[in-house]
């Protein structure tokens, strides 16, 4: 590998006259193509100006050491775009890695590797090879210098630093680079340019098509080794080359897909457990007693249950719900309790053990010194260009720009209040999506208990269902509209803030995000799961939204499948759609750049225009494959009680994410700017905070949203027939409700059968007691017992969380031990060379000395 490019280099050069245009070098077959910038020379009113900033801007990247080569449009596949590609020097690359500290190699690391796991020999099916899995031997590093270059493994110039490492300095030069005054401020950076369409594009080039390997066997073709044993969906069972991902985009890029395929490992038990949650739920289902009489003519059959809505609704018989009862008991039973219990364990384990494998990564990868200040501390260009007033830095003593108190006050304001503006506009919709369940579940109520042509699946579709079914489809097209425009908004707000460093802007922007997002997924979940059902009344007195609809009510059987159905349509929705967006809407726009790639000879269409037609992954592409994850992680946790499915509803979504993410980043987005990061950031802190809260809502899931302590409390307190103690159950959570008690203009117009009294789900005195509808002592003992219910599952989980978090150390213990071992030698190593200069200068010194003392030895 050392000699490759030097190699690559001769032939390019034997070929010149003829050589192919799917190369990464300048016409001299020499100069590696580091970064490539296109323009299209347009003759408006524009013109002009462009073509001055461009000029200035071309001749300042000169001045900093860089060198370029434009390709003509007449040399373009359409005749219209220019190219312009960027060669970065070795006194360039040498100035800016020590500028930047990037770590380079000063010795073979002589550490002895780990003891090897005794699964291996089952695991092997599911390992890649050791070439892809480890591309380069594993050195000891240090930060690069200048003045210690003989230090380091320097043995061939052109191949020292990688792709890589050169992309991301010159996209450090680009991003800083003036071009001019306007408007009396001194204007800079690519991202400007490309803003203002002085440049359509800049990016660095993938080094082969993805389909086959480049032209010369000596050359790297890293994509094609990415895109055949990584991106390739037959691939799905196979470890992910994690060391070859980062060399090829960079270490962020490499944790993202670290993080997604420990995270999806670690659904595989949390699916396993909750698939035998749901079997248990599905054996279990004919042995349910509710269920049993419901369904019994005798005991459901001759129950008649109070009107769904006033006036238009009429009288119904329980059994008519036979069928969702029975369903419902596949998620409201025992098991339900235990996987709300794991799923808090889980989740902490999860955690403890991601950041064993993050410390594993950081020194792995050489991020163990690395600080966030090196890279994301650094002021932002933007910052830079806006702020023009200065003030002294504490701790540099330079001078550097600032925004005023006052200035950050006010735009804290506005975003403040944009925010809130949009988060009140999710709370409206969801309000909206309310009063249209309300609305409907009359109308639903009435046509089904009037039209014969919905008898065939009228046993498994109640009003409940078809008012829950069709309201979580209608609230998960508005999520989706909402999303669409907030990004957006909140991307605006964040510039408007300028945010001094990059740590800073991405931050704001994922709280900013996050928050917008927590509401708008999951509003609807928490309104089934503890506001439906809650605050309905009784039938002589129900509770009116807005004075005007009446409060929906749960099914007799419970709430908690209209909480599954809702969670299980808002997240698969969410998946399908996600996947969607991300494969197939890149692929259609590349798909007329590939017809051109595949159908026209190499000398035609280049490299750089490949990759130019190809789509652009920004600087948040990241940002919103964490959301996607994060919000999904919520899912799986905040509301799991009540889908044990949900994990493995996860877990098939995440191979495929896997997958699908590798794919497009392989084969259908330029190559992105390399860029480090040491951890995956604030995400960390969110997952941290809905690991706590997930317990909470968990707990409060089993107490009040599913039917397991009311029938707890019947079995052990009120239970009257030993044989078979939830005998009775369905009865006795039933109260009693004396028609002609009904206000004026509430009751149903038609009573064909001339009931008498009519039965509603709570527990209330019935009509001929003295404390008539008031709640019954049982009510209380219930109440008493969900609320010491939750205090217990939130003690017991939380106790047992903060001790496996406390057993399980953030670094293992092998890992410090190489850290400490890679500090001393390293440090040794630097000592020695420095101890050997020393020595070198001072026998120079003694010799100047000598000569000058004894001038005739040395014939002067």
């Amino acid at each position: 590998q050392i000699h490759s490019s030097k190699h690559c280099s001769l032939l390019s050069r034997e070929h010149s006259l003829h050589q192919s245009k799917d190369s990464i070098f300048f016409r001299d077959g020499v100069r590696r193509i580091d970064f490539v910038l296109s323009y299209v020379d347009d003759l408006n009113k524009e013109w002009e100006k462009k073509l001055e900033r461009r000029k200035e801007f071309e001749s300042n990247l000169q001045k900093a050491g860089l060198e370029l080569e434009t390709e003509d449009k007449k040399e373009s596949e359409d005749g219209k775009i220019f190219f312009v590609k960027i060669h970065a020097p070795w006194e360039v690359l040498i100035t800016y890695a020590e500028v930047l500290n990037i770590k380079v190699p000063i010795k073979e690391n002589d550490i002895p590797p780990m003891v090897e796991n005794p699964l291996d020999c089952v695991l092997f099916p599911l390992r890649l090879t050791e070439k892809v899995m480890h591309p380069e031997p594993d050195y000891f590093t240090a930060p690069f210098s200048k003045d210690k270059q003989e230090l380091f493994l320097i043995n061939d110039e052109s191949t020292f630093f990688s792709p890589s490492m050169r992309n991301r300095i010159v996209n450090y030069i680009l991003t800083r680079c003036p071009y001019g005054t306007e408007e009396g401020k001194k204007k800079f950076g690519i991202k400007r340019l490309l803003n203002n369409g002085t440049y359509t594009a800049a990016y660095p080039l993938h080094d082969c098509q993805y389909w086959k390997k480049a032209s010369d066997p000596n050359c790297d073709s890293e994509r094609h080794t990415l895109y055949v044993e990584w991106a390739r969906f037959l691939r799905f069972y196979k470890e992910q080359p994690l060391d070859l991902i980062r060399k090829y985009y960079g270490e962020k890029i490499g944790i993202y897909f670290a993080w997604l395929g420990f995270y999806t490992e670690m659904l595989f038990l949390a699916a396993v457990v909750g698939l035998i949650c749901f079997l248990y739920g599905l054996f279990t289902m004919d042995e349910n007693m509710s269920s049993k009489e419901i369904c019994d003519p005798a005991i459901g059959g001759e129950i008649i249950m109070c009107p769904l809505c006033d006036r238009d609704c009429e009288y119904w018989r329980l059994n008519t719900t036979c069928e969702p009862s029975r369903y419902s008991h596949l998620f409201d039973n025992v098991a339900t309790l235990f996987f709300a219990i794991f799923m808090g364990i889980w989740v902490t384990l999860f955690l403890e053990f991601w950041k064993r494998r993050q410390a594993k990564l950081k020194y792995e990868w050489d991020l163990v010194d690395f600080e966030e200040e090196q890279q994301q501390l650094q002021l932002r260009p933007e910052y830079e260009a806006k702020c023009t007033q200065k003030k002294k830095n504490p701790i540099t003593q330079e001078m550097e720009p600032y925004l005023p108190l006052t200035s950050q006050a006010v735009r804290f304001c506005i975003s403040g209040a944009t925010v809130l503006f949009w988060v009140s506009l999710i709370i409206a919709s969801m309000i909206a999506v309310i009063v249209y369940r309300l609305a409907v579940y009359a109308a639903f109520a009435s046509l089904m208990e009037n039209t014969q042509t919905l008898e065939p699946i009228s046993g498994l579709l109640t009003p409940q269902l078809a008012t829950s079914v069709t309201a979580s489809c209608l609230n998960f097209v508005i999520i989706m509209i909402l999303n669409f425009f907030y990004e957006r908004i909140a991307i605006w707000i964040t510039d408007m803030e300028i945010p001094r460093t990059h740590m800073e802007y991405e931050n704001r922007l994922t709280m900013k995000m996050f928050l917008f997002q927590f509401v708008n997924y999951y509003s609807s979940c928490f309104y089934v799961a503890f506001f439906k059902g809650k605050f309905v009344g009784y039938p002589g007195d129900y509770t009116y939204m807005f004075n005007r609809w009446r409060n929906e009510e749960c099914d007799p059987a419970g709430c908690l499948i209209e909480l599954t159905t809702q969670l299980t349509i808002v997240m698969a929705g969410k998946q399908i759609w996600g996947n969607i967006q991300e494969a197939i809407v890149p692929w259609i726009c590349n798909w007329w750049g590939r017809r051109k790639a595949r159908n026209n000879p190499e000398n035609l269409y280049s490299r750089w225009e490949q990759d130019h037609d190809l789509q652009t992954f920004g600087p948040l592409g990241l940002f919103y494959e964490y959301l996607e994850m994060v919000i999904q992680f919520g899912f799986i946790t905040l509301f799991v009680a009540s889908f044990p499915l949900a994990p493995l509803l996860a877990l098939m979504n995440n191979i495929l994410e896997i997958r699908v993410d590798s794919w497009k980043l392989t084969t259908q987005y330029r190559r992105p700017v390399a860029a480090k990061a040491h951890s995956i950031g604030v995400w960390q802190e969110i997952l941290n905070a809905m690991a706590i809260l997930s317990v909470v809502t968990n707990a409060f899931i089993v107490a009040f949203t599913s039917d397991m302590i009311p029938r707890l409390v019947y079995y052990y307190a009120y239970s009257e027939n030993d044989d078979s103690p939830m005998s009775g159950y369905i009865n006795n959570s039933l109260s009693v409700f004396q028609i002609s008690d009904f206000p004026p203009g509430k009751k149903p117009k038609e009573n064909p059968e001339d009931f008498v009294v009519c039965r509603y789900r709570d527990y209330r005195y019935p009509p001929d007691h003295e404390r008539e509808y008031t709640h019954t002592m049982q009510f209380w003992h219930i109440l008493a017992a969900k609320l010491a219910f939750i205090i217990i599952m939130e003690h017991v989980v939380f106790i047992v969380k903060f001790f496996v978090a406390w057993m399980i150390p953030d670094v293992p213990a092998d890992v410090k031990a190489k850290i400490k071992r890679e500090k001393y030698l390293t440090q040794k190593i630097l000592h020695e060379y420095e101890l050997e200069k020393l020595k070198e200068r001072l026998c120079q010194g003694d010799k100047q000395a000598t000569e000058k003392e004894n001038p005739t030895l040395f014939g002067i």
